[in-house]
């Protein structure tokens, strides 16, 4: 992995796994044994929730696997809440760098200005760069549901289920965003960005 990485993509994964837990060693920006032990520490870790909680479709289990371990747990009891119900559900989107961020915030902005903007949140600024967030999608066969009806039902099972620390865009007041859950952490973005960078854990 460490020749396909960046010095700042090496950086994000060791702030990524010493946050959880799963590093020790100083964020250098160099893929050594160490971050490879740490990263195979993770992927059992992610391995044994599987195991314990169930395998989903493809896409939702390549965004999982992007998430931290908590945050991995209550996406997957997410996922077998509402598929219990009978809606097919999948999980879209997972953890992004801030470079990835980045390029979603330009677009409709300064790269495709013809387009819709896709985020309003910089690299940095949302709870998909820390690995605690995830978007959904709602879909009847192939086809992708853009209305909102099915996505506030999902909503409504999740808040039934009283699944402990999740958190649901839909309630936000300034910007609601329906397909949107996250762990809830009882911190400010700034604060945890400012624990995510010293690899700190921040929930």
């Amino acid at each position: 992995m460490s020749k396909v990485l960046s010095a700042d993509d090496v950086r994000f994964q060791q702030r990524f796994l010493k946050s959880g837990g799963f590093y020790k060693k100083d964020i250098d920006g160099e893929w050594g044994e160490d971050t490879d032990a740490a990263f195979d520490a993770f992927v059992a870790e992610t391995e044994r929730l599987k195991n314990e909680l169930g395998v989903f479709d493809k896409r939702s289990e390549d965004n999982i696997a992007t998430l931290q371990i908590p945050a991995q747990r209550l996406a997957r009891l997410f996922l077998k809440t509402v598929q219990a119900a009978g809606m097919d559900v999948r999980i879209i989107s997972g953890t992004r760098s801030y470079a990835e961020q980045n390029r979603l915030y330009a677009i409709g902005k300064t790269i495709g200005k013809d387009k819709h903007p896709v985020t309003n949140a910089k690299g940095g600024q949302s709870n998909h760069n820390f690995g605690i967030a995830w978007d959904i999608g709602v879909f009847e066969g192939k086809v992708y549901v853009t209305k909102s009806a099915p996505y506030e039902k999902a909503a409504e099972l999740v808040k039934a289920a009283a699944l402990k620390d999740l958190e649901w865009g839909g309630d936000w007041k300034n910007f609601p965003d329906i397909p949107h859950y996250q762990l809830s952490t009882g911190k400010s973005i700034k604060d945890v960005r400012k624990l995510f960078e010293d690899g700190e854990r921040y929930w």
